[in-house]
């Protein structure tokens, strides 16, 4: 008889391998209608198409375009971090101070970015500055209510047991609230990492002369549209790997925030 896998082992491949198949049976489904209906390039190139036009762009242009976006989106990423957390802790620690900043924050979230961020150009110039910013304005907002909510949901009784200790009000918040929030400050960064990326596209389409958004902007103007799709696939893998190194280091540095099936 032939060695049969466990059920338990079973069901974790398929649940492992079902991603991968669900995305390649789409690519098949995709490649397949294109050829059947011999639809057109420049109306919707197939995956085949997309490849070759991928490979048809210097590797080189491609890293300077990877480059410009990356360095946009990770700057504006760290701004959002060293902005949003004291913004939380500080209206954790004041009411009147939360009351006064979160319709503020609220507004500032509701404005749509792609108006703002012409006006923000002709303000600041078209260099990088301008651009973390239009970054950073999309992504401080999800930290800011991550990091308040972890902060807010910390027991109640760890919370008497340090002021019946006397604990200065610094260490009540870095050895007490903070770690209860990590498990949402992680689900904020998840989130604010991938609209990092979509504030330095939305940057490149206002005003900028490299980087992916810019690179996929250009194709299309020149309907290259099979080189705008290798470009929107490449930045969706970038993004992707954002998401998961943010995930990667919640599993390195904060192994006990996650949950116990996610360990």
């Amino acid at each position: 008889m032939s060695p049969m896998l466990p059920d338990g082992r079973v069901k974790v491949i398929l649940m492992g391998a079902s991603p991968w198949m669900f995305f390649v049976g789409l690519i098949l489904l995709w490649e397949l209608v294109c050829r059947a209906f011999a639809l057109p390039a420049y109306v919707l190139p197939a995956p085949s198409v997309i490849v070759e036009a991928f490979f048809k762009v210097e590797f080189s242009r491609w890293l300077t375009h990877l480059w410009a976006t990356l360095r946009v989106a990770l700057m504006g990423f760290a701004v959002s971090i060293l902005v949003a957390v004291p913004i939380a802790i500080a209206m954790m620690r004041s009411e009147l101070l939360s009351r006064t900043l979160y319709p503020l924050l609220v507004v500032i979230q509701s404005t749509p970015v792609v108006a703002v961020a012409p006006l923000i150009i002709v303000l600041m110039g078209s260099d990088d500055p301008s651009r973390v910013l239009i970054t950073a304005l999309l992504t401080f907002f999800p930290l800011v209510v991550s990091t308040g909510t972890g902060i807010n949901e910390t027991p109640p009784e760890l919370i008497e047991l340090s002021r019946s200790l006397d604990a200065p009000t610094r260490r009540e918040t870095w050895q007490i609230r903070i770690p209860y929030a990590i498990p949402h400050i992680f689900s904020g960064l998840r989130v604010a990492i991938t609209l990092a990326i979509i504030g330095a596209v939305v940057a490149e389409f206002v005003a900028a002369e490299e980087g992916l958004g810019y690179f996929i902007q250009f194709s299309t103007s020149f309907f290259r549209i099979p080189q705008a799709f290798a470009g929107l696939f490449f930045l969706a893998v970038v993004s992707l790997l954002l998401f998961k190194s943010v995930q990667w280091t919640q599993q390195w540095f904060f192994p006990w925030s996650l949950p116990k099936k996610s360990r």
